[in-house]
């Protein structure tokens, strides 16, 4: 297991490297330029050189690049362009609120994917099925944005039940103020993750009743709730794993239009902000921060594919 993982993580290494070289060409080749924020009317031509040569934008793009680089290998991810602050410490600021937000999320959407995906799978064309699916299907379909926007006009607007945006109201430090602010974003992430998992441990369900120690159970007497929950549910669970571990990067990057919509102080505000002030270090520091997270997931679920399948621990 100790050279399953030391093996992987030098695997990251020109992964990462490959990374912030395409983050890195894509930033530079976004129309705009980040000087003419700090530019006034009355400003000269001199003033606004001497801006650009303080940002370090006046250097050839590969220079700054390694510059950037170099700065990375120290953990330092330079300072943001607008507010002259650490980016790190601008991301792990604003971290707690990203990943509280996306792991009851992601947790939420398990918890209600796995019964409802092993009930679909276990029923096959029938009512119950068609229903699963026609909610899994739109929930694929529907935009996020206009799901945000449609909730915050009925719960907030109409029936002034739930905060509409924000995550604190002024003068309130309660963790019950802030749940109450969590409630509309986080239905929202819930229902787009849900869908797409409900679809695949449907799938996995379907192809797992077909196979020999199902029909042996069968044979055995078993109770059909008793083999899905008992020995369907441990097969089902690898494809779950290998969600979870692709959506690590989710509790980092967040996600930027729920947030932006209801105003919560996350990551994924913090990136739409860093990208309408074409914020270059900050993007670059998010887009590298996000990039570590998801393969530090994948690599999490590789190693409780192990504990959870012992045939591809033998295998290794």
């Amino acid at each position: 297991m100790r050279r399953l993982i030391f093996r992987r993580l030098l695997q990251t290494l020109p992964l990462l490297f490959f990374v912030s070289i395409a983050c890195f060409v894509m930033v530079k080749a976004a129309p705009g330029d980040p000087v003419l924020s700090f530019v006034t009317p009355n400003m000269h031509a001199e003033d606004i050189e001497r801006i650009r040569h303080n940002l370090g934008l006046d250097k050839p793009a590969y220079v700054q690049y390694f510059l950037w680089l170099k700065e990375c290998l120290t953990g330092n991810l330079g300072y943001s362009l607008i507010n002259h602050k650490p980016v790190l410490d601008q991301i792990l600021e604003r971290l707690p609120a990203t990943a509280g937000l996306m792991g009851a999320a992601i947790g939420l959407a398990v918890l209600i994917a796995i019964p409802l995906g092993l009930l679909a799978g276990a029923n096959r064309s029938k009512l119950v099925d068609k229903l699963v699916n026609l909610l899994a299907y739109i929930g694929v379909s529907i935009p996020l944005f206009w799901l945000a926007i449609l909730l915050m006009y009925f719960f907030s607007i109409k029936l002034h039940w739930l905060p509409s945006m924000g995550m604190r109201t002024i003068g309130m430090d309660s963790a019950f103020d802030v749940l109450l602010h969590g409630i509309l974003p986080c239905s929202v992430l819930t229902i787009g993750f849900l869908a797409v998992y409900v679809r695949y441990i449907r799938s996995s369900t379907i192809s797992q009743l077909k196979e020999d120690y199902v029909q042996i159970q069968y044979a055995f007497g078993s109770a059909k709730r008793t083999i899905l929950f008992r020995h369907v549910l441990k097969h089902v669970l690898l494809p779950v794993i290998t969600l979870l571990g692709m959506s690590m990067g989710d509790l980092v990057a967040g996600a930027i239009v729920t947030e932006t919509v209801f105003s919560w102080p996350g990551i994924g505000s913090l990136g739409m902000t860093a990208v309408r002030g074409m914020d270059y270090p900050v993007i670059m520091g998010i887009t590298l921060f996000s990039s570590v997270m998801l393969i530090l997931g994948n690599l999490l679920a590789d190693i409780l594919y192990s504990f959870a399948d012992p045939r591809i621990k033998t295998t290794r």
